[in-house]
């Protein structure tokens, strides 16, 4: 954190802190993050000001190592994931929850489907074992807790889910990569894998997540 102070002023590091703070679990619980009109309000700058993005550069030039911060435009969403090693990741999320948010994000991130209802899921992960919908409402509840997902109005008695911009960054690049490789049981270019996932904008090249 002390490398913060050489590159953020102290408004700078003060929004930082109200990101950090505001993306906690326990502080926050169904509200992540801030919109970016907060941020900028905090920056004490005007709406589409570019000291914007450079606020953000900054940011995770000097926390990458621990950090991430993300602005998900779609979402209006400013928000610091932490990053950690894959063996605690897993004792986040049972298999049962990676599995439902990785087909959620199939459907809204690449065929841009608006929610995905809680029957697809049901039909998808267990409709024909005992206790399904208990089964099925205790994962989505973890993740949930987390800020992965949310409910959507649908206007209707049906219950909806829409991923957040937290859940839809939990899935590293290169994840995604062996994925798709692991379940094509073949070598394919990283360039194409990310495309297929709409990843292409967030791809840099020289980069590797």
């Amino acid at each position: 954190m002390q490398s913060l102070k050489g590159m953020l002023t102290e408004e700078e590091e003060l929004a930082f802190m109200n990101i950090l703070f505001s993306s906690s679990a326990t502080i926050r619980a169904g509200n992540f993050g801030l919109s970016r009109r907060e941020v900028e309000k905090l920056l004490r700058i005007s709406e589409g000001d570019k000291k914007f993005d450079s606020f953000l550069q900054r940011v995770n030039q000097a926390v990458s190592r621990f950090f991430q911060v993300i602005y998900d435009e779609k979402r209006d969403q400013v928000v610091v994931m932490m990053r950690v090693p894959a063996r605690a990741a897993r004792s986040t999320l049972s298999k049962e929850s990676l599995a439902i948010l990785l087909f959620m994000f199939y459907q809204q991130e690449v065929l841009q489907h608006e929610f995905t209802l809680f029957d697809q899921l049901l039909h998808a992960f267990g409709h024909e074992t005992t206790k399904a919908n208990q089964r099925l409402l205790l994962n989505i509840d973890q993740l949930r807790k987390i800020g992965a997902l949310e409910e959507y109005d649908t206007n209707s008695p049906e219950k909806a889910y829409q991923i957040t911009a937290i859940g839809v960054h939990m899935f590293s690049d290169s994840f995604l990569r062996r994925m798709v490789e692991f379940s094509q049981s073949n070598q394919l270019n990283k360039e194409e894998v990310l495309k297929f996932f709409k990843r292409y904008n967030l791809y840099q090249e020289g980069t590797e997540s």
